[in-house]
């Protein structure tokens, strides 16, 4: 099946010259000085979040294969949602499913579902292939849309993704694609994301869980962060670092109403 670009020219460029471009004026000087298991980086327009991924993404060493998590915005389909054949196009090129992971993920965690609808008109996976195929043209993916909120179906769909990760004996790159608090002042969203990113610096999955609830901090991808966390272990000998914050009115200059933006590498 393939899956064809449901926001080029309305999240990031149409055009593949000006996507290119775009890209490298985000990435900036390429560090590529890390190999990271797992990052959060945001998914709006890359007119507003952009700068943020690319920080993220500028100091990765990207493998060939990667789990994208994803937000299911829209509410189609299954709760967890994957696709495990077929390709996404995206103006730079159609990026294939990592059939044998997929498989191997729906092995290992009887919640996923087969599941096309999820993905179809969702943004916040598709936002992230541009930057992972430009810095590795052949980079393969296992794509899940994430839209139940439980920690136990969290912790599970984390567990599935170690276990398969273990199995296959590869790098892979986990990408939780999230963007933190929604329209609320900015002052409010900086202290609120705080909370949250502490959380995930802490390596804290279930804190980060509770505090999300408990604080009534919009962050939308909460879910596929505690499941990336969950699915990288061991958490233990790990660190996580910040290595950028911004919000929407940074850009936009509009500071009563915006959308907090965190760029967070897992080592």
């Amino acid at each position: 099946m393939l899956r064809k670009s449901a926001v080029a020219g309305r999240f990031y460029p149409a055009d593949k010259k000006t996507l290119e471009s775009d890209l490298a004026r985000y990435l900036g000087e390429l560090r590529a000085d890390v190999r990271a298991p797992g990052i959060v980086v945001p998914h709006a327009g890359y007119m507003y979040s952009g700068h943020v991924a690319g920080a993220v993404y500028s100091r990765l060493r990207v493998p060939a294969k990667a789990i994208v998590l994803c937000p299911n915005h829209t509410g189609l389909g299954a709760s967890l949602s994957i696709m495990s054949e077929g390709s996404w196009e995206i103006p730079l090129r159609r990026v294939p499913i990592d059939g044998a992971l997929a498989k191997s993920l729906l092995r290992h965690c009887h919640l996923l579902t087969e599941d096309a609808t999820a993905h179809q008109f969702e943004h916040s996976l598709e936002v992230q292939l541009p930057f992972l195929v430009h810095l590795c043209p052949d980079v393969q993916l296992v794509p899940i849309a994430v839209g139940v909120g439980g920690y136990a179906s969290l912790e599970r769909l984390g567990k599935g993704i170690e276990a398969s990760i273990a199995e296959l004996g590869e790098e892979v790159l986990v990408v939780a694609s999230s963007d933190m608090n929604h329209f609320e002042p900015d002052e409010i969203t900086r202290v609120k994301d705080r909370k949250a990113i502490d959380r995930i610096l802490a390596l804290d999955p279930k804190g980060l869980y509770d505090t999300v609830k408990a604080e009534a901090i919009s962050m939308c991808g909460y879910g596929p962060t505690v499941a990336m966390m969950h699915g990288i272990q061991p958490l233990g000998s790990r660190k996580a670092e910040l290595v950028k914050y911004a919000t929407s009115g940074d850009v936009s200059g509009n500071r009563k109403e915006v959308v907090g933006y965190a760029g967070v590498l897992v080592h």
